[in-house]
């Protein structure tokens, strides 16, 4: 019988279920969740999305006060009165969290820096940089072409698109995903 290491424990992401979600929302966001729309290029949904992409693949929601990801639907039908953290719907406070959650070793959903893009899988995300250093945008990947990956994202949505055919970004942040 194979011993089961704590790091084979952290790996449950189930990257097909996070991939089946996001292609499904990709272009119709979820009417469960509430949707932050792009307001004079700032702002938008990509975050959100993602973290509902990371939802459906296992992740388990962090109430850390210092360190929180999480939504909470407040139980009712309407999207208007939801709460949600922080990390939940900013693509660079979801960055960081991801980050943090890999340096640290935290049983939460995580996510180590690669250097390059031939590293992802499906599943994995990318994250957008602009010129000020601040990470503005994200993305899953859901697809590949030619070995490169096409991604599905909020504000604007799309499906299965080259990744640089998304938002202009001076620098890419190639993040493999584990839990």
């Amino acid at each position: 019988m194979p011993v089961i290491t704590d790091s084979f424990r952290q790996n449950r992401y189930l990257r097909s279920n996070a991939v089946k979600y996001a292609v499904t929302y990709a272009l119709h966001p979820n009417p469960a969740f509430r949707y932050f729309p792009l307001v004079n290029d700032s702002s938008g949904d990509c975050a959100n999305f993602l973290s509902q992409c990371l939802l459906a693949g296992g992740g388990k929601m962090d109430f850390n006060p210092s360190r929180p990801w999480w939504y909470n639907k407040n139980g009712t039908a309407s999207t208007s009165d939801d709460t949600w953290s922080i990390p939940w719907t900013v693509a660079h406070s979801l960055y960081y969290y991801l980050r943090v959650n890999q340096e640290e070793n935290r049983p939460y959903t995580q996510g180590l820096e690669i250097q390059s893009a031939r590293g992802l899988e499906l599943g994995d995300l990318i994250f957008y940089e602009d010129n000020t250093g601040l990470i503005f945008h994200s993305t899953i990947v859901t697809a590949f072409s030619g070995g490169e990956p096409l991604v599905s994202h909020h504000s604007f949505e799309a499906l299965n698109i080259p990744y640089r055919s998304s938002w202009p970004a001076v620098k890419y942040h190639y993040i493999k995903v584990s839990m």
